[in-house]
């Protein structure tokens, strides 16, 4: 009786070592299985993860054409009559220092959009058809634009016929007294809106002034993270004769061995992060000048200096870029006596105006700003 019940007792043991066996082999594949499909959902995942991160950063799957373009020369310099790098190693931007289909090339992957800002309050709205017409013809060819239209005159805004992938917001700010103070509350509406709704709607903003009109191409080449326009006056200029704020009790100060290069306030830009810093850094500093009864000798162009000095700017545009009547009177009398013609091309032109009529108090215009 104990034989048959030891070999049963076996047949059950070895019945039960196949059972597991069989259901680890099961196991087994089902687990590779799984292991298997895993693998794909992983790289599924991962490609779909890696396109988001590409299009967060704004660069898309495009496809590129084929640009032929001369080889850069590591022993020629594109200009040998201007600086083109300045010592922070940001580009200077001159006619012949860059390739414009190379840059829009790069640019379509990123699939930007632009924003540019101008005033057109009291008076100056005379200017502002001009300027929304020139801009459509040089400003980002084959680009997408927003313009903000900063404006107390909303109804007269010209009616512009825009270009595909282009629009229009008109934005109603305040009026005051004194141009100064338009002009100084500029940063503190920027600074606003960069939070309010450009943070969403552009990647690069392009602030600029409404007496100007463009000349001849503006696109791409101009944008980085923070870029400031060289004033065509102060061209060459040493910085001891810069206009920079001198007076230590202002934010604005810079001492006369300090700068370098004076930056005009009607053209500069970047990223909207960065446009957003430096626009609510100036006008904090301006409320604190006003809590302290001074005010920079040039306004918001000074504190734009202050900003750009201890901030560098990640491209400098020339004066090509801000052309005005004395920089051309400037650059003809030096062609008079030999001297190279270093504009090359006037991209954006500064318009002579009547300063005394346009700068007159105009009355009382609804105070705040909104959206129209």
């Amino acid at each position: 009786m104990a034989a048959v019940l030891w070999t049963l007792s076996g047949q059950c043991y070895s019945f039960c070592r196949v059972t597991i066996l069989l259901l680890a082999l099961i196991l087994a594949c089902y687990d590779y299985s799984c292991m298997s499909l895993t693998r794909q959902e992983i790289k599924r995942v991962l490609a779909e993860v890696n396109m988001a991160i590409r299009e967060h950063y704004g660069q898309q799957n495009v496809e590129l054409s084929r640009v032929v373009h001369p080889q850069p020369d590591l022993l020629i310099p594109p200009r040998r009559d201007v600086l083109v790098v300045t010592p922070w190693l940001a580009p200077i931007v001159w006619e012949g220092t860059f390739n414009i289909d190379i840059l829009n090339q790069q640019f379509r992957q990123q699939n930007a959009t632009i924003g540019l800002t101008v005033f057109a309050v009291k008076k100056y709205i005379i200017f502002l058809k001009l300027f929304l017409e020139t801009a459509e013809t040089y400003f980002m060819v084959g680009h997408r634009v927003n313009y903000y239209i900063f404006t107390d005159q909303p109804k007269h805004v010209p009616q512009i016929l825009l270009q595909k992938g282009r629009q229009m917001a008109i934005l109603r700010v305040q009026s005051y007294a004194r141009w100064q103070d338009i002009s100084m509350h500029r940063m503190e509406v920027i600074s606003i809106f960069s939070q309010r709704r450009f943070l969403r709607e552009v990647d690069y903003l392009v602030c600029a002034d409404v007496d100007m009109k463009f000349n001849d191409h503006v696109g791409v080449e101009i944008l980085s993270s923070l870029f400031g326009t060289i004033h065509p006056a102060y061209l060459g200029f040493p910085r001891g004769s810069f206009p920079y704020e001198r007076r230590p009790q202002s934010q604005a100060y810079i001492p006369k061995d300090e700068g370098d290069f004076y930056y005009i306030g009607a053209l500069f830009g970047g990223s909207v992060p960065e446009v957003y810093r430096l626009t609510k850094a100036c006008h904090k500093a301006m409320m604190i000048d006003k809590a302290g009864l001074i005010e920079a000798k040039w306004h918001e162009e000074s504190h734009l200096n202050k900003y750009l000095l201890h901030h560098k700017p990640t491209k400098v545009l020339s004066s090509e870029y801000m052309c005005d009547q004395f920089l051309l009177y400037v650059m003809w009398a030096k062609q008079l006596v030999g001297s190279p013609f270093i504009i090359k091309k006037m991209r954006v032109m500064v318009l002579p105006k009547n300063n005394s009529e346009l700068r007159a108090d105009e009355g009382h215009f609804q105070k705040g700003f909104s959206e129209e």
